[in-house]
């Protein structure tokens, strides 16, 4: 069975807490952590995990970012095979 690469971007529900979301986030164990600004101070964390290519896994990845404390949205913004 091969892996996938997602990259997720997740918006912090209060941008004060970004350090708590990102504590959170990786508590899972992602490849990559990196912020990134996007307007006013706001910032989003883009974060990479590999994954197996197994049916339902992205969907059960992004409900795990969802739930997360202070989690405004999560968005995926690639998905590929890894090699």
């Amino acid at each position: 069975m091969g892996k996938v690469i997602i990259v997720f971007k997740i918006l912090p529900e209060n941008p004060d807490k970004l350090s708590e979301l990102r504590a959170a986030v990786e508590a899972l164990e992602p490849e990559r952590v990196e912020e990134e600004p996007i307007a006013f101070s706001l910032k989003a964390l883009k974060v990479i995990f590999i994954i197996p290519d197994a049916g339902g896994e992205q969907d059960k990845l992004e409900n795990r970012l969802k739930s997360l404390p202070n989690v405004g949205s999560v968005e995926t913004e690639r998905v590929s095979r890894s090699l």
